[in-house]
């Protein structure tokens, strides 16, 4: 456990900050883990640094303690409302006087946002780290400035309401929403933090305006820089815009109710259109802050992490549950311990709920074994650690104790944890795991209609591996709603970065070890190493007349080995702090995986052993085949897959590898598939041929290849992938319908083959177009307009296909209220048609070459994006190269070739139209 948690703190306690010299202004209150904490004397500001030179990227994040707990009946959503209404303008940077929020942000590739959650509410920056001067202008200006106008409320509003809709659209999140009501009767956590739907439509701007200025003042915030800065120029930022503004004039107002005792338990249930039902059991439980939290933690682990958990056992072995799962919620004030099963096709909601409640009595008689305890302390450990693997993450987690109450929180919950014995585990599920203390939920699910047509499904099983949660009031998360883009995490990267000016292809080591395609990637980050890889055994490969083999392979992976099964090799795993995950895509089978260095052989060691000879039990494959359909029957309830599965069916030809199958025809494969079609698919496809393993973070070459070439040497076997059927052009507009009762926002995609892959010379053009019309950036034309403007959708991007191994579609995505889709529908064809038409402006193109090469280096800055981005770049066709040559690409885009691709691919005159949900007048 030592080195577990001496990894965790390695990650990110780079440069600790030195005390010697605190700038005029500051007081130096205390640094802990290499965190130092200054209070800006003028106002009270809390700030914490923490320097990280080995990427030149950092976060800046401003977080407000104030959450959703801050409301009353009324206003509630008032705080997440507002959240939105940040990015709308302030005194001196707004659309108006062409320095919008989001424009600025994305002119320099910085990647912002803001979430709500129940005691806090934080806005962060992820740029370049020249660029931290900008952010703490434009955080310091909106702290007491903002704008807060009527006409920005309306269409906010609407964007606010779809997003609740689509939270009602999953019967898991509705019931979450209905047990949390329930258990909580007088205090405020008794709501959700996205607010009641009439509060949402009705609360006023005054009470909106009366909400900030009550809390967002610089005493109720603390101001957290992790990255590539100097703390004496950053505090001297902070200072300068942040210095004038004064304390609030009125004390904070402070929560004061009290939950009164429960004196019973209660039961909710929820009916409505679905798939698959869901128990959820809630008990009573102190905040974060307690004593009790790290053992309450260590619990749920025991019952829900991993594959030697008791529920995995006791609810998923038993096929009385597709997924099983305990947390704890991490608040201030007291919250929820979770016990979760969302059902097995024919089981009872009274079967799951008795075996949830036998393992918890179980552990309150017998208690738990001192193995149980190492491994779930191993696991949060090791957990604790990955996550802190970049800027972002740390912030984030920071960001968390902060809302709790205390910053070191994140420092010293990792001994506490480590403090944790089996009799405190056993004495907190006495004490906390009580019917009386418990609010019990029941998602049933009632019969529909069948859809009209029969959609089709896009991925299944892309990453199959155990999450914990879900967790009371889920997190909203990226409330605002960035929809697509560069993702919101940092790790360290190579020094220098790209922008530093070093190349990163240079620094990967690429070579053939036992028929196996290696690359690995020194990065500055310690202890931890991140692994991605592929073998040539996608959905391509499936035989005639069934679909699901490649599926099946791929779950049994995990289901043991000749050697040892499922539970000894996730022991071994789970004892070490490791993960490894597999899923298959159209063309090849993912894995990907996290470790600390040292334990690196071992996992490699097990990889090997799970991909070359697994155990291929017939009792473990008849688990599989009804866990893989309970899984996707509960998919089938998203409107968005329904909708995206309708659309790859329209424009894709019968035996197109981007084609599914349709879900009726999926499901009758599963079904109908054998456990010698598995083995022969395994024997014929599972093998060097097109392996390939990415190792990036603390890695030794020599020591990756000795562990490679012991564990795959011998290895045979692999089939080049066939040549795929081009997508024919489509012939006219076409709308197709997936009627789904029960459901309150409509997906909505319309497209058409691109008849580019990724590495055609016409890619990068269009690429580039259909960024500027509708990528995840919020000035993005369908963003900016149909959302931001018009308020009509919670999100709306574009999206060119990305495969290398055949033609791919050109689609727009988004989601509308029933009652607005006729109107989101006609701004959607309407920027689309001038899309067509007009192309993009020679300023829109300068502006997104900064906005993509600026993204991207932030994307670099991460082992598990680097990883990512060297796995991409090679399944399109590309070397290690392209991660240093794709920017120069973009910028020597022209605007000529840009609009030339637009006009060349696309016709909207003749574009599937697809609709999914519950549509007006049904």
């Amino acid at each position: 456990m030592n080195r577990i948690l001496a990894a965790g703190f390695a990650v990110f306690a780079l440069v600790a900050v030195a005390r010697a010299a605190v700038p005029e202004g500051f007081t130096h209150v205390k640094t802990l883990g290499g965190i130092a904490e200054y209070k800006l004397a003028a106002n009270d500001l809390a700030v914490l640094l923490l320097e990280d030179h080995s990427a030149p990227v950092l976060t800046f994040m401003v977080t407000y303690r104030v959450g959703s707990r801050n409301e009353v009946t009324g206003t509630t959503g008032a705080t997440h409302l507002l959240e939105h209404l940040m990015f709308k303008g302030s005194k001196n940077f707004h659309a108006g006087n062409g320095k919008g929020f989001d424009t600025l942000m994305d002119r320099i590739g910085g990647i912002n946002n803001a979430t709500t959650w129940l005691d806090r509410t934080n806005y962060y920056e992820n740029l370049p780290s020249q660029h931290l001067e900008l952010a703490v202008q434009l955080e310091a200006d909106r702290m007491r400035n903002l704008l807060l106008r009527e006409e920005d409320r309306q269409p906010e509003m609407t964007v606010v309401r779809n997003e609740f809709e689509r939270g009602e659209n999953d019967p898991s999140e509705a019931l979450d929403k209905e047990v949390g009501a329930a258990a909580y009767l007088a205090h405020p956590y008794h709501h959700p933090t996205i607010g009641w739907r009439s509060d949402i439509e009705k609360v006023s701007i005054e009470k909106l305006r009366e909400f900030y200025d009550t809390y967002y003042w610089p005493d109720n915030a603390t101001v957290t820089v992790i990255g590539d800065f100097q703390p004496a120029a950053a505090l001297a930022l902070i200072k300068k815009y942040f210095g004038p503004i004064t304390r609030a004039p009125k004390p904070i107002p402070q929560v004061y109710t009290e939950e009164p005792a429960q004196t019973g338990p209660r039961r909710v249930v929820v009916k409505r259109p679905g798939e698959v039902g869901v128990v959820q059991i809630g008990f009573k439980a102190p905040g974060a802050l307690h004593a009790d939290h790290p053992a309450l933690d260590v619990l749920a682990a025991v019952f829900s992490d991993g594959k030697t958990s008791r529920f995995y056992r006791a609810l998923i072995d038993a096929n009385l549950a597709i997924s099983a799962d305990a947390a704890k919620g991490f608040f201030r004030d007291n919250t929820l311990f979770n016990a979760t099963a969302v059902l097995a096709p024919g089981v009872t909601h009274d079967q799951a709920e008795k075996a949830l409640l036998a393992e918890i009595a179980k552990v309150q008689r017998e208690g738990v074994t001192p193995a149980e305890v190492e491994r779930a302390i191993n696991k949060l450990l090791a957990g604790h650690a990955y996550r802190r693997d970049g800027s972002f993450a740390i912030a984030g987690q920071i960001n968390e104790s902060i809302a709790v109450g205390d910053w070191t929180y994140y420092h010293t919950l990792l001994e506490k944890l480590k403090a944790v014995s089996p009799a405190d585990v056993q004495r907190v599920a006495k004490a906390y795991c009580l019917e009386d203390q418990s609010t019990t939920g029941w998602f049933i699910p009632q019969a529909e209609a069948p859809a009209k047509p029969t959609s089709s499904i896009l991925r299944r099983n892309e990453i199959s591996g155990h999450a914990r949660g879900p967790s009371y009031y889920r997190n909203p998360g990226d409330v605002r709603g960035r929809a697509q883009g560069a993702p919101l995490s940092q790790s360290a990267a190579p020094a220098g970065g790209l922008g530093g000016g070093a190349a990163i292809a240079p620094n990967i080591h690429r070579r053939t070890v036992a028929g196996v395609d290696v690359l690995t990637l020194k990065t500055a980050i310690k202890e931890v190493v991140t692994l991605r890889g592929v073998v040539g055994a996608g959905d391509v490969f499936n035989p005639p007349g069934n679909s699901a083999i490649a599926d099946l392979a791929s779950g049994m992976l995990d289901k043991g080995t000749a050697k040892q099964d499922k539970f000894a090799v996730a022991a071994s795993l789970e004892q070490a702090g490791a993960t490894l995950a597999f899923g298959t895509d159209s063309h090849v089978l993912n894995f990907q995986g996290k470790c600390l260095r040292k334990d690196l052989p071992l996992v490699l060691g097990l990889l090997a052993e799970q991909l070359r000879t697994p155990r291929f039990d017939a009792e473990e494959f008849a688990k599989l085949k009804k866990q893989i359909a309970g899984r996707f029957k509960r998919q089938m309830e998203d409107t968005n897959l329904r909708a995206d599965g309708a659309f790859a069916r329209a424009v894709f030809p019968a035996g197109h590898p981007n084609r599914p199958p349709a879900e009726e025809k999926y499901l009758a494969d599963l079904e109908a598939a054998t456990l010698d079609q598995v083995k022969a698919f395994h024997a014929a496809h599972y093998g060097p041929a097109l392996a390939r393993l990415i190792a990036v973070g603390d890695v030794d070459d020599a020591a990756i290849d000795r562990a490679v070439g012991a564990a795959f040497s011998g290895w045979t076997g692999g089939r080049p992938v066939p040549a795929a059927p081009a997508a024919p052009a489509l012939a006219a507009a076409r709308t197709e319908k997936v009627e789904m009762p029960g459901k309150t926002s409509v997906s909505v995609v319309i497209g058409q083959p691109s008849g580019l892959r990724a590495r055609d010379a016409g890619y990068q053009p269009l690429h580039m177009a259909t960024s500027v019309l509708g990528s995840g950036f919020f000035s993005a034309r369908l963003l900016d307009i149909i959302r931001n403007q018009e308020g009509l959708t919670y999100g709306i991007v574009a999206q060119l296909g990305q495969d290398a191994l055949a033609d791919g579609a050109w689609s727009i995505q988004a989601t509308f209220a029933p009652d607005l889709l006729e109107k989101g529908l006609a701004s959607t064809q309407r920027e689309l048609r001038r899309f067509h038409a007009s192309g993009i402006t020679e300023e829109e193109l300068k502006n997104f070459k900064v906005t993509l090469t600026g993204s991207y280096q932030v994307t670099l800055a991460t082992t598990g994006g680097l990883a990512a981005a060297i796995n991409a770049a090679l399944q399109r066709g590309h070397g290690p190269e392209w991660i240093d040559e794709y920017p120069k690409r973009l910028q020597a885009l022209t605007l000529a070739e840009v609009n030339a691709a637009i006009k060349a691919r696309l016709d909207p005159e003749k574009m599937v139209t697809v609709l999914a949900g519950t549509l007006p007048g049904k």
